[in-house]
């Protein structure tokens, strides 16, 4: 069918069938360079938001930094996240996928370089601040475009396999910063720039197509048939003959993006329910993650072992990635999350319970592992159970909100070291992880191989 014909059954309010089209795609090369891209993305972008965590012991030396100076500007890249998710989703929602990716990398990027070139504590959590707008608005927008493009079947195990590749990231820098951060009092600055890196992505984007979803439900009905005509031309060059996709199963309605959206009948329980989530597992994850190296330091563990602990541990994210994404489209998402998160707090909180050696590597792998498994599958989770039109607003606000409550968790976290000792610190992660556990289990939509364009009504 001619790209005019296709258009012309708008009239007829057919629409152009792009999610039954794109559902059907096998595949191919389009879907390849869109997971190579955005998983060099995630690459740097998880290797960026842990630069902090590893540099934060060698500043605790060498610019006399308290715990608490710390936690402020952990906060204020929180503050960032939160400020990026919201203005990205509504963006990506707004003006498109791709115009928003360049804009929110290039943005990340660029201040990821100005941390190395902080004087004092107030000019690095400035501009770690600014990173975190364009480091969430990066995630938002790549997870946005992963649920839109790939199939139906597939979507988690290609979300799980992109965050796999990014997240080798976290032991490659982790490692990175065992070797630059020792080099000299500045060795810190180093570790900064590696995360700058991620600006080489621009060069993928000349190839990268808009989302024909987007496009159509924004009314930009042959702006998406010239796309979806052009990825099927593709893949029947590269597979063959396609098959004939499925019948429309609701009749187009072109909608504006507005954050208004997410607050009536449409979408009001799962926005709640993704902001809930998306609260109590950012404590839970950073909690954790932000302050494993520091919080070791503090116990007694020198700079290097602690580094070398640190490294060890994070080689576990990568591995529950991949994990998550061999059975994500095999079992029901909304469990893989439940149970992995009941897993994350018996584990973490063993390794609250121990300063051996070998316990803290092992617990502390299993807790970096099972997380993974998590969020491979929570990413995939919250882009999907919005409609399109609110997809990017829905995510974004969902996790934009929970980096916002996180500007308080590292503080709170400080006070509870303070006032309550180690331990306590995991004991508070852990029941944060059991929240998680409760909301998901009793309200969660499930998403698993389901049309995106219907999850949201059931």
């Amino acid at each position: 069918m001619s790209i005019q014909q296709n258009v012309s059954d708008i009239n007829n309010k057919v629409g152009l069938n792009i999610p039954n089209r794109m559902d059907r795609l096998p595949i191919f090369s389009f879907h390849r360079t869109a997971l190579f891209t955005l998983a060099f993305i995630y690459f740097f972008e998880f290797a960026d938001l842990n630069t902090f965590s590893f540099a934060a012991p060698a500043l605790i030396s060498s610019w006399g930094l308290s715990v608490s100076t710390v936690a402020v500007i952990t906060s204020s890249t929180f503050l960032g996240m939160f400020i990026g998710a919201t203005v990205g989703g509504w963006f990506a929602d707004r003006l498109g996928r791709k115009k928003a990716l360049i804009i929110s990398g290039t943005f990340f990027s660029l201040f990821s370089i100005l941390n190395a070139l902080a004087w004092d504590p107030i000019s690095l959590g400035v501009f770690r601040c600014l990173t975190g707008v364009g480091l969430s608005a990066l995630t938002v927008v790549a997870n946005t475009y992963i649920s839109e493009v790939f199939p139906s079947s597939v979507r988690g195990r290609y979300q799980g396999l992109c965050v796999t590749v990014g997240l080798i990231g976290i032991p490659i820098t982790s490692f990175i910063s065992s070797q630059l951060v020792p080099l000299a009092s500045w060795g810190w600055r180093l570790v900064f720039v590696w995360g700058a890196v991620g600006i080489l992505f621009l060069f993928f984007m000349p190839k990268f197509m808009e989302s024909p979803r987007w496009l159509e439900k924004r009314g930009r009905f042959e702006e998406a048939e010239t796309v979806m005509h052009s990825i099927e031309a593709q893949a029947e060059k590269a597979k063959g003959r396609l098959e004939k996709p499925e019948a429309p199963v609701q009749q187009i309605r072109v909608k504006s993006s507005s954050f208004t959206e997410l607050f009536k009948r449409k979408h009001i329980k799962l926005t709640l329910i993704l902001v809930l989530v998306w609260i109590f597992q950012t404590f839970g994850f950073y909690g954790f993650g932000s302050w494993v190296p520091t919080l070791l330091s503090k116990q007694g563990i020198d700079l290097s072992n602690t580094l070398i602990y640190s490294t060890l541990i994070t080689v576990g994210a990568p591995l529950g990635a991949f994990t998550g994404s061999l059975f994500s489209d095999k079992l029901e998402r909304k469990w893989i999350i439940t149970i992995s998160s009941i897993v994350i707090a018996l584990c973490g909180l063993l390794y609250g319970l121990t300063l051996v050696p070998f316990m803290i590597i092992l617990f502390g792998f299993l807790v970096n592992f099972i997380e993974r498994i998590f969020s491979s599958n929570l990413y995939a989770y919250s882009a999907e159970v919005f409609s399109t039109e609110a997809r990017a607003s829905g995510s974004g606000l969902s996790y934009g909100v929970g980096r916002l409550f996180n500007t308080i968790g590292p503080l709170f976290i400080g006070a509870i070291y303070t006032g309550l000792g180690y331990i306590s610190v995991f004991i508070f992660i852990a029941l944060c992880w059991l929240a998680v556990t409760l909301i998901i289990g009793l309200f969660g939509a499930r998403t698993s191989k389901q049309h995106l364009e219907t999850i949201h009504m059931s």
